[in-house]
């Protein structure tokens, strides 16, 4: 269901309106997915014109400079912060802020929504925010074994059978251990990466409202386009945790509850799975995940990068 725009974002306090659907919207699904992590992470929100700079909230700050106009708490956000999607601690109180415009898709606009507030929620949680250094993901190596990974990932999810998921996800993690392989650090940088912005993106799936096919088309679209995107280094583990994640949950839905700040995924995943993961991959299982294609096209971006 699509919730029309009242008004356009910047025109007012018309857009209090649309901002209380969007609240109640929001902590009326936040109570639905509550299970998720056995906490309920609905909190302050901040939705932020990035021109006005004004502030639409869901509750009002602890310095009382917001004000309550139409049952939503406005103001303008000081210079002194900037306006991004992130988690910050402003007026006696820790909000999750979010740019505007949202998304007008709802199934969008939820997961947005509940992608930042995991981050508030993350301290509550027992996860702590991390924003490693992965650039081997911008070398030729990296980006090959990750476009791998994400490639046999996409097959594991369309697989008609659970045995050729299952072969899927275990060359997936092959490719995983290759780059680790290449790259030592990658084992601890990304998995710090997937803790922080894979679970907040796996939250955000999960509370988004789409039912399984749903998922799945969404992931083929995301796979394929993100095979096209010019820097993986922060963004791939928001396709790496939830497509792991999200094949796991058909499994075990409580998963994602049994792992803490020190786990390690990868390994994680493998005993969830219970995957045997192969010493070496045949050239057929490469072509099969268009190795040659992703290998030549790595080789000439590498070639220019040089030049």
């Amino acid at each position: 269901m699509l919730v029309p725009l009242l008004v356009s974002y910047g025109q007012g306090t018309s857009f209090n309106d649309t901002a209380s659907v969007y609240f109640q919207e929001l902590r009326a699904n936040t109570s639905l997915y509550k299970d998720l992590w056995n906490l309920n992470i609905y909190g302050p929100v901040l939705l932020v014109d990035p021109v006005s700079r004004k502030i639409y909230a869901n509750l009002p700050d602890t310095a009382g400079t917001l004000e309550l106009k139409e049952k939503i708490y406005t103001g303008q956000l000081p210079k002194s912060i900037n306006i991004a999607n992130t988690t910050i601690s402003w007026n006696g109180r820790s909000w999750a802020m979010i740019m505007l415009p949202l998304p007008q898709n709802r199934q969008e606009r939820l997961d947005l929504l509940s992608h930042e507030l995991f981050h508030r929620s993350q301290p509550a949680l027992g996860f702590h925010m991390s924003n490693t250094n992965n650039n081997h993901l911008d070398r030729r190596d990296g980006r090959i074994y990750l476009r791998l990974e994400l490639e046999a990932l996409r097959l594991a999810l369309t697989a008609p059978t659970k045995s050729e998921r299952y072969d899927h996800l275990a060359n997936a993690i092959y490719f995983r251990k290759t780059r680790y392989s290449l790259f030592p650090v990658a084992l601890s940088s990304e998995n710090m990466m997937e803790l922080n912005e894979g679970l907040a993106a796996y939250t955000g799936l999960m509370m988004s409202g789409r039912n399984d096919a749903e998922t799945i088309s969404y992931f083929e679209y995301k796979l394929t386009e993100f095979q096209k995107w010019p820097t993986f280094v922060r963004s791939f583990a928001c396709l790496t945790t939830p497509v792991y994640g999200f094949i796991l949950n058909l499994k075990d839905k409580t998963w994602n509850r049994q792992i803490s700040d020190t786990t390690n995924l990868t390994s994680y995943f493998i005993r969830a799975f219970g995957l045997t993961v192969p010493v070496i991959l045949c050239p057929d299982c490469l072509n099969k995940y268009g190795s040659e294609k992703i290998i030549n096209e790595e080789t000439k971006r590498e070639e220019d990068r040089v030049k």
